[in-house]
């Protein structure tokens, strides 16, 4: 190899390690650094885009109950436990049909490609099973809001959201168990 070959060579070396470590960098910027979950940026694109494509699919609100109470009782690293399970939960229960994020505190959401071909009741047993911590069986307790999109006059992510939200606020009213789902 000549010297002009290595002279170009080098600051292309260069650019590419650069864009690889930026494209690394705004990967983990997409992700919750407790549950791996997408955030709020990384989960948007990839709701919308599966709405466009998916007309039965909906949108799911999770908020975490009495979360504030189990992380002051037991500690944050109990409370980083239950998001943790909580993510899990709902990252397996979404599998392949759909995608779940963490918006912040205790709320998370996911989208799934069709409302029928998932279980809500599966889901909410699985956010309710105790987390076993430390020794401690520590309850757990969910509340779930549902927009199915062909609800919505326009299918938007906004829109959804605001619905599941309402839904999600709806199933804390009735006993703080269950899930919801907007009519």
């Amino acid at each position: 190899m000549d010297l002009n070959t290595a002279a170009n060579i080098v600051p292309l070396l260069g650019w590419a390690v650069h864009g690889s470590l930026l494209t690394r960098r705004l990967a983990s910027a997409r992700r919750d650094p407790v549950t791996g979950l997408h955030t709020r940026a990384g989960w948007t694109a990839r709701a919308e885009h599966l709405i466009r494509r998916h007309p039965r699919a909906a949108v799911l609100l999770v908020d975490l109950d009495h979360f504030k109470q189990l992380n002051d009782t037991h500690g944050h690293a109990a409370g980083d436990a239950a998001l943790i399970a909580t993510a899990d939960r709902l990252r397996a229960w979404c599998g392949r049909n759909g995608t779940p994020g963490r918006l912040g505190g205790d709320e998370f959401v996911a989208v799934v490609q069709d409302l029928a071909a998932v279980d809500l009741d599966s889901l909410t047993a699985a956010l309710h099973r105790p987390l076993h911590y430390d020794g401690l069986s520590l309850p757990l307790a969910a509340s779930v809001g549902v927009c199915p999109i062909s609800n919505l006059a326009v299918p938007t992510l906004t829109d959804a959201l605001a619905a599941a939200d309402a839904a999600m606020y709806a199933a804390k009213g009735r006993a703080r168990r269950g899930s919801r789902t907007t009519r």
